[in-house]
């Protein structure tokens, strides 16, 4: 079985010369609606990973073209080139670096109402859980424990390159937005094709 460090990947400057010369491969951010607002690739999609995995049949027959899958930083567009290889699309790839490494590289981007992104609130959150129960721990022996606990977290997300608390804070409506709708999402593809 091959994992995605083995499937090709699309560096930001390979990725500017596709859309720039007419040849532009279907682009799709799996990132939360909130992410996608504040700042994305011109013509791309916004196809949540969640929503992504939950409908990727009916997204399959729209995807016949190259898809490039984009999102922060990598991550998340990697999960999401599983579940779609799953479902048999084999012209994935997925952005290296993300939107970050696109802006570092010159892209465009289409900008939006200023918010914070997934990977920046769950540093605030882990770091306040530290925090908070390191100093409470100094008056109640054992809570402590809640910050070992975030920290073990943490290592697992980094070694399955998956994150819970990511998860869980995709789901606040900060994040959420309007739900993703999958029949617009289509029409849109369809349109375009």
């Amino acid at each position: 079985m091959t994992t995605h460090a083995d499937k090709p990947r699309l560096d930001p400057t390979a990725l500017r010369h596709l859309t720039g010369n007419g040849d532009a491969p279907r682009l799709l951010d799996v990132r939360t609606p909130g992410e996608f607002r504040t700042a994305h690739i011109p013509g791309s999609y916004n196809v949540p990973l969640d929503t992504l995995r939950e409908h990727r049949a009916e997204l399959l027959h729209h995807l016949d073209e190259d898809v490039v899958l984009i999102c922060r930083s990598g991550a998340r567009a990697a999960q999401a080139e599983e579940a779609l290889a799953e479902a048999g699309l084999p012209n994935l790839r997925v952005l290296d670096g993300g939107v970050t490494a696109w802006e570092a590289a010159g892209g465009a981007l289409t900008r939006g109402p200023d918010r914070w992104d997934l990977e920046r609130q769950i540093r605030l959150v882990a770091g306040l859980l530290v925090l908070v129960t390191g100093v409470a721990g100094l008056f109640l022996p054992g809570l402590h424990l809640i910050g070992t606990a975030v920290g073990a977290g943490l290592t697992i997300a980094a070694l399955t390159n998956t994150c819970a608390m990511g998860m869980l804070l995709a789901k606040l409506p900060y994040n959420r937005g309007p739900r993703t709708d999958v029949d617009a999402v289509v029409a849109a593809l369809r349109g375009t094709s």
